[in-house]
């Protein structure tokens, strides 16, 4: 199982748009997280470049948002979707498979002329996760830097920069 991320300021995010109008709060998250998980997919296509030298995997990462219950999510995938053939092997190279048999269907025989072969599995490959790792904040912070703008143009409500560390 993986650590825990702490990510900074998401309480006083929080509290901010607790203040504004549940459609205004539902459009600027939507904007928000897609600048944040963008900051993350950046990093892992970044990194899926150095496990997969065609290139394919890299361009199968995208990031996707939505509306759910009342809750906008965000989300960064890899793989196939429904309109094109992206490559499907992602989450095999992220976590790894154990070794196991590959059988030929209704009796007839794989690509190589046989009808089964012992497959040695694979060592994990993370891509995904790293991103979140080494990027996390950034990606806090992108969002954070949509929100005060589309705030300050759209709505004309002005969002002070927020402090550093040490400043008060």
């Amino acid at each position: 199982m993986s650590d825990p991320v702490n990510i900074k300021g998401l309480a006083d995010l929080q509290r901010m748009l607790d203040t504004l109008p549940a459609k205004i709060e539902a459009n600027i998250m939507r904007g928000a997280l897609r600048a944040g998980v963008k900051e993350l997919a950046q990093e892992a296509q970044r990194t899926a470049a150095f496990v997969d030298r065609s290139g394919a995997l890299r361009d199968s990462i995208r990031t996707t948002t939505r509306m759910r219950a009342g809750t906008v999510q965000a989300a960064m995938v890899s793989g196939p979707n429904k309109k094109d053939k992206r490559p499907y092997y992602g989450r095999f190279i992220e976590f790894g498979t154990k070794p196991h048999v590959i059988k030929a269907k209704n009796g007839k025989v794989l690509a190589i002329g046989v009808s089964s072969v012992h497959h040695p599995g694979i060592r994990p490959h993370p891509f995904m996760r790293p991103a979140m790792d080494t990027r996390g904040q950034a990606a806090v912070e992108a969002a954070r830097e949509y929100i005060r703008k589309r705030l300050a143009t759209k709505h004309g409500i002005d969002v002070p920069a927020p402090l550093e560390e040490g400043d008060e």
